[in-house]
């Protein structure tokens, strides 16, 4: 994986391209690397230690439709069904039809075991090639004949076969790791980073709220229109002793004059107490 950035696997048969895309739209500033994985199950990309240059954050995975494929250690998320479609060398019977071939109309045949062909001797295009000879029929994903086009093979999408689905695999994170306290860590960097990955493949919108980039933007937004209200009114963010204390300052000492009729009274300005304001001699009521 490029620094500040995201790496991305994927198998045979799998275009990212419109992901990749949108991605670059998005976050051109944020690198993404994105490679062909033909060597066996992506997953265990995930697995790989940090800093291996061969670690993926995230894998598109091909599975037997259905399947589940999300457990304790996984996240994930089936994206499409592929057509299974019946390759056949050129001129084969299997060329006549115009659409789809029942599986049932080629029970006669022979087929090859995909098993025996794994990535170390070619995988599925070593498969199509053993096709091409005559020696057998092989059921694909349509993507993978597309993918493994030869000029001696034909394929017909083929009815009654099981089909297979790609789907978006990546790291359930350990929340207990004490490096997700911090926000600002790489491992919070590099799972806000797969978030958005995800958001892209699953075709949320560039200005959908769940996003980690727009929650981002929407925070530094709110932050920065809280400090243009605090400059324009310092009082602001103060507990309001700004406006109190200054209306309290003004009533007691810069309103009226010492000896004027405000402070004229008792200290502090209150009320004298009942019968202290006559003066000695005057007319009121003595005690008996």
């Amino acid at each position: 994986m490029e620094e500040n950035g995201l790496r991305v696997a994927y198998v045979p048969g799998v275009t990212p391209g419109k992901w990749l895309g949108r991605w670059r739209d998005r976050l051109p500033d944020v690198p993404l690397d994105a490679v062909l994985y033909d060597a066996g199950d992506p997953r265990a990309l995930l697995d790989l230690p940090a800093g291996d240059p061969a670690r993926a954050d995230v894998v598109f995975v091909r599975a037997t439709a259905g399947e589940r494929l999300a457990d304790d250690l996984h996240h994930a998320i089936a994206l499409y069904e592929e057509l299974p479609v019946v390759c056949a060398p050129r001129e084969h019977d299997v060329e006549l039809y115009d659409d789809e071939v029942p599986l049932e109309d080629l029970a006669d045949e022979a087929f090859l075991d995909l098993a025996d062909y794994p990535p170390e001797v070619g995988g599925a295009r070593m498969a199509l090639e053993v096709v091409g000879t005559g020696a057998g029929l092989a059921i694909v994903p349509m993507s993978v004949a597309r993918l493994y086009h030869r000029k001696d093979v034909v394929h017909r999408v083929v009815s009654g076969a099981d089909s297979t689905a790609v789907s978006i695999v990546w790291l359930r994170p350990s929340l207990s790791d004490p490096a997700f306290d911090d926000p600002e860590s790489p491992e919070s960097e590099r799972l806000r980073l797969i978030e958005e990955f995800v958001g892209v493949v699953r075709g949320r919108s560039p200005e959908s709220s769940r996003q980690p980039s727009v929650r981002q933007r929407q925070q530094e937004e709110a932050a920065k229109a809280q400090r243009k209200r605090q400059s324009s009114d310092p009082g602001r963010g103060t507990g309001g002793a700004g406006k109190t204390g200054g209306r309290s300052a003004g009533k007691s000492t810069g309103g009226k004059s010492p000896g004027g009729k405000a402070g004229g009274g008792r200290p502090g300005g209150g009320r004298p107490a009942s019968g202290s304001g006559r003066k000695p001699g005057g007319k009121g009521r003595g005690r008996r």
